[in-house]
C-alpha cells in the first residue's frame, strides 16, 4: 500500500510539472495546415544517421520546407549540435533543406543549440529573433513553445510528423515526461545562460530585410 501510494504521488507530481510547463503554450500550437505565418521557422536539432536526418528531424524539416514554400516563413533557423554524438546536426539539416527546395541564403545555422533552452535563448540573444514558429513533434512542442516564450519570442508551434521507429517514440515520450519537462520547469523559473555564448549575428536580420 505504501509503495502504491508512493507511485501515485510520484506520477501525480510528474503530471503536475508537465502541465505547468505546457500551460503557457495553450492556444499557440497548430497543425501544419492551420499554422499562421511567421518571419522565421526554428528547427531544433535531433539525431542524424549516417549524415542524414533521422526520423524526428526529417519531420521537423519537412514542416520548415512546407512553411517556406507556402510563403508562411521567410527564413529558417536550424539550431542544433554541430558536434553531436550522432553526427553534425547542422550540416544534415542544411543539406536536407536545400535538397528540398529551400534557398541556401535563407537558412541561418546555430551550431550551439545544444538543447531546447539554449536554442530559444540563443535565437534571441545571438540572432535577434523576436517572433517565430518552432517545428517539432507533438510530445516536444509545448515545452519548446514555452521555452521560446520565456526567452522573449512571440512563438507559435507547428506539429511535425513523428517519423521515428516505435521504440524511439516510446523512449522519447518517457524522456520528455521524466527528464525534459522537470528540467524545463526549473529553467522557466530560474533561467540560465546558454552553454555557449557568442557575439550577436546579424545574418538573420539581413535576410529578413530583403523582400
Amino acid at each position: 500500500m505504501v509503495l502504491l501510494a508512493g507511485c501515485v504521488a510520484t506520477g501525480s507530481a510528474f503530471a503536475w510539472v508537465s502541465a505547468q510547463v505546457a500551460s503557457s503554450a495553450q492556444g499557440r500550437m497548430y497543425s501544419l495546415a492551420d499554422a499562421p505565418s511567421a518571419s522565421v521557422v526554428i528547427v531544433p536539432g535531433a539525431r542524424v544517421r549516417g549524415g542524414k536526418p533521422g526520423g524526428f528531424l526529417r519531420g521537423r524539416l519537412d514542416v520548415a520546407v512546407s512553411l517556406f514554400q507556402d510563403g508562411r516563413a521567410r527564413a529558417v533557423l536550424v539550431s542544433g549540435d554541430a558536434a553531436g554524438r550522432s553526427g553534425n546536426e547542422i550540416t544534415a539539416m542544411i543539406d536536407y533543406l536545400v535538397e528540398h527546395g529551400v534557398d541556401r541564403d535563407r537558412i541561418v545555422a546555430d551550431p550551439y543549440g545544444l538543447d531546447t533552452f539554449d536554442t530559444a535563448q540563443r535565437a534571441v540573444r545571438t540572432y535577434g529573433v523576436r517572433e517565430a514558429t518552432i517545428a517539432t513533434q507533438r510530445f516536444h512542442l509545448a515545452r519548446a513553445v514555452a521555452l521560446c516564450l520565456r526567452a522573449g519570442i512571440d512563438a507559435t508551434g507547428v506539429v511535425a510528423d513523428g517519423q521515428a521507429r516505435p521504440v524511439s517514440q516510446v523512449r522519447s515520450h518517457l524522456r520528455e515526461w521524466v527528464l525534459s519537462r522537470p528540467k524545463a520547469f526549473l529553467e522557466l523559473r530560474f533561467p540560465r545562460d546558454p552553454a555557449v555564448s557568442t557575439p550577436p549575428d546579424d545574418t538573420l536580420a539581413e535576410i529578413l530585410a530583403v523582400r
